[in-house]
Formats: C-alpha cells, structure tokens, sequence
C-alpha cells in the first residue's frame, strides 16, 4: 500500500460529460481522464510537487460536515493519504469563490477549492504558445530558447540531459513531447525576409525548433510598418495562423501566448501586432503577453521609428494583456556603463534580454505559487486594464563569460533591483510610482530575508509607492538559480514613470506628423493618415492615464472607486 494517495472526482448531469482525475503513486503512475479519455503516463517526477501543494494546503485538517451537499447540479469527491492520515471528502460542484464565501464554512471550502484548482493546473500543464517576428524578435527569441533549454537539461536536438526532477516539473509550459522522447519548444519564428530564418536554422539551435513552425516570405516590410501590417505581412499572416491553431491544438490546457518583437520596424511591429489581433479574435479568452523593444534616439535604426512605434502601442493597448517593455538606449547604458564594455554587440544586448525572460517566466516554468500562470501575473500586477506596461530589471548584472559564481548578498541585490542602473527600460522611477511590482528571486535564499530586504526598502522609499494599493509588492523563489550564478533576482515594475518613454516617442511621432514628413510611405500601402491621428491620440490618453494615477492620492475617493470596481472584474481561476 502507498503512503501517497490522490484522488479528485468532479460529475455532473448533462451533455458535456465528466471530469475525472486520480493520482495513485504505489507504482509512479497516473491515471487520468477527462470526458472519458483515458491516458496512462509515468509521472514519478511530479510526486514531490503534487506532496508539497497537499501539504501546504493544509486539506488534512479540514471537515467536509458543514460542506454543502451534492445536488443535481453535480458533485466533487476528493480522497488523500498522506502517511499516516486518511481523508475523504464530499460537496457539491463550486462554481467561484462567491459559492465559498455564501457556504456554512468557508474557510474550510476555500482550502478545497485552492487545492482543486492546484491539483488541476500541476497536471493539465498550463502550455504557452511564444511566436517570435521580425529580425529582432526572431534574435531575442532564439536566445531565449538558448537559455530556457540550459535550466532545462534540453539539449540541442531536444534531449533531455538534465540532472533535477524540477527541470522536467513544468516542461510542457514551453515544450511538447514528440516521438523518441524529445522535446520541442512550443514556438512560431516568422518573418518576412528569409535572412534570420537561414541563421536560426543554421545555428546550434537549428534542430530544436520544428522545421513546420518556420513561416518566413521574401520581400521583407522595409521598415515600414503598414508593410507588416497591412500588405506584406497580411498576405502571410493566414500561414502563421495555421501554425498557431496545430500548437494551441497539441495543449491540454492553453494558457496564452507570447511574443517577442520590437516596435520600431515593419515585421516585428507592423506583422506582430497584426498577429497578437488576429490570435486576439480566435483565442479571446487567453492570455496575451508581450516582449517588446522599444526605439530610442541614441540607438536608432531608422528615422521612422516613432511612427512605427506608435501605431504599435495603439494596438498593445487594445490587445495586449502584459507587456515587458525593453528599451534598446537602456541596455546600452547598462553594457557602458554597468558591464563596462566599450563597443557592446546586438550579442550582449540579447543576452541581457534573455536574462530578464528567463527570470520572468521563472514562475511559469518551474514549481512555485506566486504568479505560476500568465492570468495570475496580470491579477497582481495590472490594476487597470490599460496600465499593462512594465518596466524589467535583473540583479546583479554581469557581462557575458565574466568570472562565475560571484558573491552576492540579498541585500545588495534587492538594493540593485530596484536601481534605475539595473533598469532595461530608460526612464527615471524616481520620478513615478509604482502601482504594483514583483521581484523573482532565485538561488538558495531565505523568504524570511527576502521579505524583510523588501520591506526595508518600500518604508525607506514610502513615497515611490501609491498608498491607496495595499500589499502591491510581491516576491517568489525559485531554488535553481541561473547559469554562473549563485543567486539572482528579476524586477516587474507597473510603474508610471514608464510614461517618460511614452512621451518621449509622442514628442517625436508629433515633431514629424505634423508636417506629414515620410507619410507617403505608409499612405501608399493604404493606409488613412486618420490611423495615425488616432495612434497619436491612444498614446497621449495613455500618457495622461498614467499621470492621473501617479498624482492621486488616498483620500481621493473617485480614485479608489474607480480601481475596487476594476478590482471586482479580475477574472476567477
């Protein structure tokens, strides 16, 4: 007999069938079906993740006596063993928390309905669908890989090779499983110029990637994005879409999706923004998170960047749930003037972004609670719809080969977090505040420390924060730390000092439209000079959005209002 013993039962009357979930380890097997379809797996390396959430959910404890009772509408029935303890339950089906909160015990039921939805999350995996578009996102996505592949013992070809069950734990986030056991990213290069592709394909990561998943033209989008957009990129964007649907159809349970681009070009702004609208349309429901690298004019590619940029953000705005804004002038100021490197590469730029993907999507990839899922990140960290821009830093920083396994202490890089230095986006949060921001720490450390730096520094820095947000700080762990490195800790800011970069590219877009300087370019892809007046607008009310947040206070009662009646429109789990 097993001294670990999961079962979870959820029925009810009608068309759509059944739940069925049971977990019996006496031999390290699982036993699953939903709607009848039955499918064995050897899921040993799950065990001690799916002992932990039972034990932390303190479900031993609980008693189902004043549950409510099954009914027509269905029923739940969940068993567990743990040692020595032997629980059984029974209740009706709990459509949301408001169902827990009208019950005789809620406190109890509310245990049950965490765990539940623990339970069911930890085995239908939660997948993330990533596209990359454009020269630069294609660059940054690949690194990405390059990186997720190493924390996860992948190899080059696919292989597992790995020495920790928590890198196989949550795989299937970012990998599916194909024949022979290999593993495949859950990724869409596209591009309308061939160029990267024949790179990506002929580099180390060349057979990674599944050879369908390359959708790629030959006329490129010039820089200009009503060529991504509306001409180059929608002739192209029916194939990308199929590519989309065959991922979203290999998922057990499609979280989102995410891409890296940047919004200064034609592919990567006009054609990536044409794919998040469509992937919008057919996936409403799903999350939609962005990796975006926005121009600045220290280092700039071409003169119509504000325009390209511009039109861009007026879409995120609309259909994108997350964006991680990444500032090219940043990263050059962190490789000149942090990393001391006098002719920095697009090689150290990459690498500085994939140091700050793989720390965000750490609570995606790997066991933990805090943010595991795009939906709850967006929860914690967009107060208002539109504000759902967010400033990325990563501590320490250290140059590509430097000397590995530096000594750090949590002090100094909680301190270094939060430093403008450490920054990838190019404004001064010393002169905004933050609404909510999150900090990821990894490598062996104290949640008690951890806390208690974080503390520190918000009392230290009270007025950096709005007041009329309770507990909008959050921290999580993660035991593995990243390569070279004994500990770390990744920076999510929803701060509104990000509207310097918004009035930054305004002020440029506005210097140029209104003479209609180049419009000629875009106008003659077929596109009405009145997108842009209404691109320029979009932005200015985002700009003014942030603002009006930054100056409110407590006792401005339409204020909080306003945020409680967004509060109660978050979605349920």
């Amino acid at each position: 007999m097993s001294d670990f013993y999961v079962r979870y039962y959820t029925g009810h009357q009608g068309r759509h069938g059944h739940e069925f979930l049971e977990f019996e380890y006496s031999r390290g097997r699982l036993r699953y079906a939903n709607n009848s379809n039955y499918r064995n797996d050897s899921l040993i390396r799950k065990e001690n993740e799916l002992r932990r959430i039972v034990k932390e959910s303190e479900i031993m404890r609980e008693d189902d006596a004043k549950w409510p009772k099954k009914n027509v509408a269905g029923r739940q029935e969940l068993e567990v063993r743990l040692g020595k303890e032997h629980i059984s339950f029974e209740t009706a089906k709990i459509g949301s928390l408001v169902d827990v909160q009208d019950s005789q015990d809620p406190e109890g039921l509310q245990v049950m309905y965490y765990l539940v939805q623990d339970l069911k999350s930890l085995f239908k995996m939660r997948e993330i669908v990533h596209l990359q578009t454009g020269q630069c996102g294609n660059q940054v996505g690949t690194k990405f890989w390059e990186v997720l592949s190493d924390e996860h013992g992948i190899d080059h070809n696919g292989n597992y090779i790995g020495t920790s069950d928590d890198q196989l734990a949550r795989i299937n986030v970012y990998y599916s499983e194909a024949s022979g056991n290999k593993y495949v990213p859950r990724a869409v290069l596209v591009d309308l110029e061939p160029g990267t592709m024949d790179s990506t394909r002929s580099g180390p990561l060349g057979g990674l990637f599944r050879p369908d998943n390359f959708v790629f033209g030959q006329s490129g989008a010039g820089n200009n994005w009503a060529k991504g957009h509306y001409t180059e990129g929608a002739e192209l964007v029916d194939s990308v879409l199929d590519v989309v649907r065959k991922e979203a159809e290999n998922c057990d349970m499609l979280q989102g999706f995410q891409i890296t681009h940047s919004l200064g070009g034609g592919t990567g702004a006009g054609m990536g923004t044409l794919l998040i609208s469509k992937i919008r349309e057919e996936f409403p429901d799903r999350m939609m998170a962005t990796f975006s690298v926005l121009p600045s004019p220290k280092v700039s590619d071409t003169v119509v960047e504000p325009y390209n940029a511009t039109l861009s953000v007026h879409q995120l705005v609309e259909n994108s749930d997350e964006t991680f804004c990444i500032d090219n002038e940043a990263l050059y100021n962190i490789c000149f003037k942090t990393l001391k490197l006098n002719a920095p590469t697009y090689g150290d730029l990459n690498h500085l972004v994939s140091l700050v993907m793989s720390g965000v999507t750490t609570c995606l990839r790997f066991p933990g609670q805090l943010n595991s899922d795009l939906r709850k990140l967006a929860v914690n960290m967009v107060p208002f719809p539109r504000l759902h821009f967010f400033m990325v830093g990563f501590s320490p920083l250290t140059a590509r080969g430097s000397q590995s396994y530096r000594a750090v202490t949590i002090p100094e890089i909680t301190q270094q977090a939060f430093d403008n230095k450490n920054m990838m986006t190019a404004c001064d949060t010393r002169l905004g505040r933050y609404l909510t921001c999150a900090a990821y720490f990894r490598g062996k450390v104290s949640m008690k420390d951890v806390e208690d730096q974080m503390q520190t520094f918000q009392q230290k820095h009270s007025t950096q924060f709005v007041e009329w947000i309770p507990n909008n700080v959050q921290t999580a762990q993660c035991d593995i730390p990243p390569r070279g490195l004994k500990m770390s800790v990744t920076f999510i800011g929803n701060s509104t000092a990000i509207q310097d970069v918004f009035k930054r590219i305004s002020e440029q877009f506005s210097a140029m439209f209104k003479r209609k300087a180049f419009l000629h370019w875009y106008t003659g892809e077929g596109m009405d000079e009145m997108e842009f007046t209404e691109a320029e607008s979009n932005l200015q009310d985002l700009i003014a959005e942030y603002q009006q947040y930054q100056d409110a206070s407590a006792l401005d009662e339409d204020i909080e209002g306003e945020y409680l009646e967004e509060e109660e429109e978050l979605p349920q789990e």
